[in-house]
């Protein structure tokens, strides 16, 4: 019987490393693009109808306050030990960071770049893919960067309720097998996959802005 070592999962335990890791990706990715794609007409209304703004922050940040624990038991009944009892609550969780990114991105749109691009027959859709969030790049990939990251910890929250799958089992299996190194394995897995997550997030980034890159060069 092995006992492993460093990112490599005992033999005797049904789990493999890169399985655990690939699950995990999945839990975390998931919630953070659902998020965005909920957080995109989320926050054209909140900037087109700046009343609106105030109560959904608000709404957002009443479920950020809820602890992932007692959301997860919560949706146990609903859903059971699946994937989506994760994958909800942390969709739930980005948004509270995703749409005041994205908010303020489009407040530090300038009014002449609004005026100019109306001028040119843009429609509110039309301007608010191909203008706005261009130039907002910066502020919404700082909000991904942050949603994606906390993502990747609050999904190994999901073993407590007995959630199978991600780097969660390892610290599960830990306390079960009196095992330490699977929880350090563990540890250590989720902090390179959320430093290598945020460097990926970083250089897409930079892909998407190379004026940003030009005006530093200067």
């Amino acid at each position: 019987m092995s006992h492993g070592g460093f990112f490599e999962v005992p033999s005797d335990l049904q789990n493999t490393w890169w399985g655990l890791v690939g699950w995990q990706l999945q839990l975390t990715l998931v919630p953070v693009l659902c998020g965005l794609v909920i957080a995109l007409p989320i926050a054209l209304f909140c900037r087109r109808f700046g009343w609106i703004y105030p109560p959904v922050l608000g709404v957002s940040t009443v479920f950020y306050a809820v602890p992932s624990l007692a959301l997860f038991v919560f949706l146990i009944d609903w859903f059971g030990e699946s994937d989506l009892t994760v994958e909800i609550p942390l969709t739930l969780y980005t948004l509270v960071v995703l749409v005041p990114a994205i908010v303020d991105g489009m407040r530090s749109v300038s009014e002449d770049t609004r005026a100019a691009a109306e001028a040119m027959g843009f429609g509110t859709l039309r301007r608010y893919f191909q203008v706005e969030l261009p130039i907002a790049v910066p502020a919404v990939f700082a909000g991904l960067r942050v949603a994606t990251v906390s993502s990747v910890s609050l999904v190994s929250v999901g073993m407590l309720i007995g959630n199978e799958g991600a780097l969660g089992n390892l610290l599960s299996d830990a306390l079960n097998y009196h095992r330490p190194l699977l929880a350090w394995d563990a540890v250590l897995s989720i902090a390179v996959i959320g430093v290598l997550l945020d460097t990926l997030l970083v250089l897409a980034r930079r892909l998407l802005t190379p004026w940003a890159r030009k005006a530093t060069a200067k």
